[in-house]
């Protein structure tokens, strides 16, 4: 089975996945359609659209097409969670970093649910937040984790693998997978990194320092973060723009590679150089 899932709001009316789903049942693909946002957005779909959700038809998939840009294809790797099931993204956003198709490739979608892509694991990281040595909430990312203070300056203090890499005052500080070196990361001065990749980022952002830098990490390492505020700032955990948690003062992050993967299906149509000059300059 083949999930097609669709952003209503990028794809008006599901036109787009309608044409996608009359393409694969004609070359003999059995589909689904699962909308993203599902709980959210099913009000506006088609009345002619059955909505399933992906995360129950998943054990039953070879494949899912994601229709919209990356925050969609970050949506349905969150309702994934473990399961590694190959992504193929159609871009109906802006960027689309994590998009292996445009529009007008609709056609190679019935070659990719017959497998002929070739896969790209994508690493992701595990996040626990740690209060009073108690564990208080877990999280997978596969673009970054970011800790902000609520238009305030707060105080950020990092370690890897025990001993301190950097302490300093700013706006606060992302950790990023190589996938997620094109987005906030590298907004915030972070390198580019190949998204096959395996390394941890250290951006901080806005940092008060004349010698901040951004680290490139092995992925083995575990990161350490603490928060650190006075006079009632306040800063919030963030995990690929979702799950976002307020932090309390002297709270710990603890921050490693994940032992899951993100499967993207590419279809060679252009590298990862081009597609970034493309998309940044």
């Amino acid at each position: 089975m083949i999930a097609l899932c669709p952003n209503p709001y990028r794809d008006t009316d599901c036109t787009f996945t309608k044409n996608v789903d009359l393409l694969l049942k004609k070359a003999g693909f059995q589909t689904a359609i699962c909308p993203i946002f599902y709980e959210d957005e099913c009000e506006i779909l088609p009345p002619d659209i059955q909505a399933k959700r992906i995360e129950d038809l998943a054990a039953d998939c070879s494949l899912a097409v994601v229709i919209g840009g990356d925050g969609t294809m970050l949506a349905v790797v969150r309702r994934l969670g473990e399961r590694e099931l190959p992504l193929l993204g159609v871009n109906l956003g802006t960027k689309g970093f994590m998009t292996a198709l445009e529009p007008e490739n609709i056609a190679l979608i019935a070659e990719a649910a017959a497998g002929k892509y070739h896969v790209s694991r994508r690493m992701m990281l595990d996040v626990t937040l740690m209060r009073d040595g108690k564990e208080l909430c877990f999280d997978c990312a596969l673009n970054d984790v970011v800790v902000h203070g609520y238009g305030d300056c707060v105080g950020i203090t990092a370690w890897c693998d025990g001993q301190r890499m950097t302490s300093f005052s700013g706006d606060g500080v992302i950790l990023s997978t190589p996938t997620g070196s094109t987005g906030y990361s590298m907004s915030a001065g972070g390198p580019i990194v190949e998204p096959d990749a395996e390394n941890i980022i250290l951006s901080p952002i806005c940092a008060h320092v004349m010698g901040s830098r951004t680290f490139v990490l092995d992925p083995e390492r575990e990161i350490v973060i603490k928060t650190e505020k006075s006079h009632g700032r306040r800063a919030y955990l963030s995990v690929d723009g979702n799950s976002v948690f307020d932090l309390e003062n002297g709270d710990l992050l603890r921050i490693k590679r994940s032992g899951h993967y993100t499967l993207m299906a590419n279809m060679g149509l252009k590298s990862f150089y081009e597609i970034a000059f493309e998309k940044l300059r």
